[in-house]
């Protein structure tokens, strides 16, 4: 069986979604420091992240709850463009209405940013390889 990324053992591509600079530079490195992921793309709002989704199909997308453009609604948008793409959604926020939200989105992990580079690693394995 080919896995997602394409061809036996290439890496799972990830789209990452997050209006802060710093911040999306910071888990560009965390991601590609994986052998077994690779960023095809940042998005700092909703067009880019959408643009990105569609031409790049990408196996994981790490998704900012409160993003530009909403991100239950760009979970469902890309969810419909990009049907194979797994969403961790990746938020400030741990309140019952956010985690409630992502979750009817289609999002099948929720991190808290304050998560450590491990946690959200394993985040996306789990995702990356569901049972």
């Amino acid at each position: 069986m080919t896995p997602p990324g394409g061809s036996p053992g290439s890496p799972f591509s990830v789209l990452l979604c997050d209006d802060n600079v710093m911040l999306l530079e910071t888990l560009s490195e965390v991601v590609q420091s994986q052998p077994d992921l690779e960023v095809v793309g940042t998005a700092r709002n909703g067009a880019q992240a959408l643009r990105l989704a569609e031409h790049h199909l990408p196996d994981l997308v790490i998704l900012d709850v409160r993003f530009p453009g909403g991100g239950p609604t760009l979970a469902r948008t890309i969810a419909r463009c990009s049907p194979a793409s797994r969403i961790v959604a990746f938020s400030a926020y741990d309140d019952k209405a956010s985690v409630e939200q992502m979750t009817s989105a289609g999002v099948l992990e929720y991190v808290l940013k304050g998560a450590s580079n491990r946690e959200l690693i394993a985040a996306l394995r789990r995702v990356a390889h569901p049972r």
